[in-house]
């Protein structure tokens, strides 16, 4: 079903229109990420079947594989996307370091 997909851009609407920064799209599309990349490694390294199932079930491993999942019958916009998501991650990986070079010291 699309509900991930449905989910995922709503939320993106919210924060384009809450908070109207690039810096808070690439921020929560990161967060999403590692959030789903985390759940993931719960799935595969729990003891409880169950969970794993539901978590496998319900949630995507990653935003590429949101990705892949529905635009992989039109491989140009598959590629595109996924070169999209890809800058969106260094420019994350960008802004961290930013953060991690002026940060004061404690």
């Amino acid at each position: 079903m699309y509900i991930d997909l449905i989910v995922l851009i709503i939320l993106m609407i919210v924060v384009i229109m809450f908070f109207k920064r690039f810096s808070s799209f690439v921020f929560f599309i990161a967060i999403v990420d590692i959030f789903l990349r985390i759940l993931t490694f719960i799935k595969n390294n729990i003891g409880l079947p169950d969970v794993a199932a539901l978590i496998g079930k319900y949630l995507p491993e990653s935003v590429l594989n949101i990705i892949n999942k529905y635009c992989s019958s039109i491989p140009l916009l598959n590629t595109i996307l996924s070169w999209a998501f890809i800058i969106i991650m260094i420019i994350f990986l960008s802004y961290i370091i930013k953060i991690f070079i002026h940060k004061k010291k404690i």
